[in-house]
């Protein structure tokens, strides 16, 4: 029989034991924290499951890891420390974001080596996952983590620290002076937050003119219908989207109502903002976090650097100065 460390990267053996070890870790560590009684026992099942999986993948590679590696450590004494302060309801958004981190993983992995002694495995460890784990985190979180307002949270933000820091860099090419740059940036941001909550609620509004459309026709024609209520109403999903724009809009101006005179340093803010909230956001909906930070600082590099030489060239060109 060939041995799984030769026939598989001795590099994912390291990461499945870890991240085995990561999540055992981790709920234990919840456990001794949460006075929460159904927490406690959802805690206890999950760690059970848990030392279960983290022996099969060590029999698995015949790799045997003891301690977790620095990175797992500060990330364990970060979620620890964040449910240590915001309770039983970081408890659970915890748990059910580990949950969707795991699955996603594991199906990935599985369609990778379907067919091999890996996938196999992977299938067995799946199982679990829908069949215990999933059940289990559900039955206690009833999901908390709602993939609309994560969505309208992450785009209103985004867009409007983009948008600003964007418009902050022109408006300092263009015209040099901080109060300028303040009062055009803060105009610009209301009527963009306006603009976006707009927006918002007129698609999801026409979105549900059409569900209610389509699910009258299948009424008369006999057919089953499904709901027509949808999981965000347009007027919350409105004000999610409008409120996070100005949120996001704010983090690029601030700096300028501290007295800064150049770009420089709402960049630096902005940057830093981008790296925790695509952090945040990323962990909790189980998205590639490493990717999804590169991908916005990407975007906001771009935008800084396209904004500022359309304010230079206009100033260049009207001969504007202050």
């Amino acid at each position: 029989m060939t041995d799984p460390r030769v026939s598989h990267d001795l590099s994912l053996a390291r990461t499945l034991i870890l991240d085995e070890l990561f999540d055992l870790s981790l709920y234990r560590k919840l456990r001794d924290i949460t006075r929460d009684p159904d927490a406690q026992r959802i805690l206890d099942a999950l760690i059970a499951v848990e030392v279960d999986h983290l022996a099969f993948w060590k029999r698995f590679f015949a790799m045997d890891i003891e301690h977790l590696d620095v990175r797992r450590s500060i990330k364990l004494r970060l979620l620890t420390l964040t449910c240590r302060l915001f309770g039983v309801t970081a408890v659970h958004l915890v748990l059910e974001a580990i949950e969707v981190h795991g699955v996603r993983k594991y199906l990935t992995l599985w369609t990778q080596f379907h067919g091999q002694s890996l996938g196999a495995a992977l299938h067995d460890i799946l199982m679990d996952e829908f069949k215990h784990e999933d059940v289990l985190v559900t039955s206690l979180t009833e999901r908390k983590i709602n993939a609309e307002k994560i969505r309208n949270i992450f785009l209103g933000l985004n867009d409007g620290l983009v948008e600003i820091l964007g418009a902050v860099s022109g408006f300092f090419g263009a015209f040099g002076s901080a109060s300028l740059v303040l009062i055009a940036s803060s105009t610009t941001a209301v009527a963009g937050a306006l603009s976006m909550a707009a927006g918002a609620f007129l698609a999801l509004n026409s979105e549900q003119e059409v569900r209610a459309t389509e699910s009258a026709k299948k009424r008369f024609l006999g057919e089953i219908s499904e709901s027509t209520v949808m999981a965000e109403p347009p007027l919350a999903s409105a004000a999610f989207v409008g409120i996070a724009y100005l949120i996001g809009a704010t983090i690029p101006v601030f700096p300028v109502l501290l007295g800064a005179d150049t770009a420089v340093f709402s960049v630096i803010t902005a940057g830093l903002m981008v790296v925790i909230i695509s952090t945040i956001l990323s962990f909790l909906s189980g998205m590639d976090i490493t990717r999804r930070i590169l991908l916005n600082l990407a975007i906001i590099t771009v935008a800084v650097s396209v904004s500022y030489g359309i304010g230079l060239l206009a100033k260049r060109i009207w001969g504007i100065a202050l």
